[in-house]
């Protein structure tokens, strides 16, 4: 195996000083002559030399290396998130290393510790159960995506999420549907039950009465939304409508409505949460409320470059974006309000 070429390579190929073709790779516009700095870079070139950011970093104090922890590489919501952090991070030079925590908290640490002893210069976060403290101990810039409510001490950047669920359960009493399912995920931290809370907010409200046997909470899965809604279909008064807490819960209770013969929506609306791609190629297409994926990580991506820049003395910002609903064909007036 060939060894990497380095700094003393350049300098040897370019006819210079290791200082002269260091300064050359470093950016430094001084002192050196035009014809020199393009011997250097021509030679670096030849060579195939890359600068060893590691080194850099020793003199610098920064990596330009930002880490983005997420909790489920497999939900679509993700991805989206992840571009908008990419490209606002990018602009600036900045490597963004992508992480999934699966919500295991054992792995949300080990990523956490990795960030620390590669001295990464930020952190942008959904917390799987890591503390407000735990994320001080890093000393570097932290965001939080999320709404942030026990991350007091960082910014955070979210949807209004309970905006999005009054938006989704009006559009459905409005269609004259008083008897509406949740099919609610769990909360992994069990810290935040916003579209649980906004359920009961919005029957309280209106005046509805709340029935517990209408609310299944369980896992953001397809397959859990397909089993929820089965279970709400077998109820002795089953609803009328169903409100997927995401749209791949609802995906799943799509699939159970083909499944045992119910017609969506001329027998039971349904509709979901987060507007991803997938919601809109579903058969019917999938009512839902769209959140703003990619310019919730780009804000992310813009509070933490102020942090990295230096600005340490601001209170922390706590952003809701807001929510849009999309309605498409997966929802229709109740039959029994007609």
């Amino acid at each position: 195996m060939t060894r990497r070429p380095t700094i003393i390579d350049v300098a040897h190929l370019a006819g210079v000083s290791k200082a002269t073709a260091a300064r050359v790779i470093n950016g430094d516009q001084t002192l050196v002559k035009q014809a020199t700095r393009e011997r250097v870079l021509q030679a670096a070139s030849q060579l195939g030399y890359e600068r060893n950011a590691v080194a850099g970093s020793l003199r610098t104090d920064q990596t330009k290396i930002v880490a983005l922890s997420i909790p489920d590489i497999t939900n679509p919501f993700w991805p989206e998130v992840a571009r908008g952090a990419q490209d606002g991070l990018e602009r600036l030079g900045y490597s963004v290393v992508t992480v999934n925590t699966d919500w295991d908290p054992e792995r949300e640490q080990h990523y956490l510790g990795v960030v620390r002893r590669n001295r990464f210069d930020g952190l942008i976060i959904n917390p799987a159960q890591v503390s407000n403290d735990t994320l001080k101990r890093l000393h570097i810039p932290v965001v939080i995506l999320g709404a942030g409510k026990h991350y007091p001490d960082f910014d955070s950047v979210g949807s209004a999420t309970q905006d999005g669920v009054t938006q989704s359960l009006s559009h459905l009493y409005e269609l004259g549907h008083s008897r509406i399912g949740l099919c609610a995920g769990r909360s992994r931290t069990n810290t935040e039950r916003l579209r649980y809370d906004g359920y009961i907010t919005f029957h309280t409200r209106h005046g509805l009465p709340l029935e517990e046997s209408l609310i299944i909470q369980t896992e953001f899965s397809e397959q859990a939304g397909y089993d929820g809604f089965l279970r709400l279909m077998q109820h002795p008064r089953p609803p009328s409508a169903v409100f997927a807490a995401n749209d791949i819960l609802a995906i799943g209770a799509l699939r159970a409505a083909q499944a045992m013969g119910c017609r969506v929506p001329e027998d039971v609306s349904i509709m979901g949460m987060d507007d991803i791609y997938a919601a809109s190629i579903t058969s019917p297409a999938l009512t839902t409320v769209a959140k703003p994926k990619y310019d919730i990580g780009q804000r992310a991506a813009e509070l933490l470059i102020g942090r990295m820049s230096g600005d340490t003395d601001s209170p922390p910002q706590h952003i809701h974006l807001p929510c849009r609903l999309v309605i498409r064909s997966s929802t229709a007036v109740c039959k029994t309000s007609v």
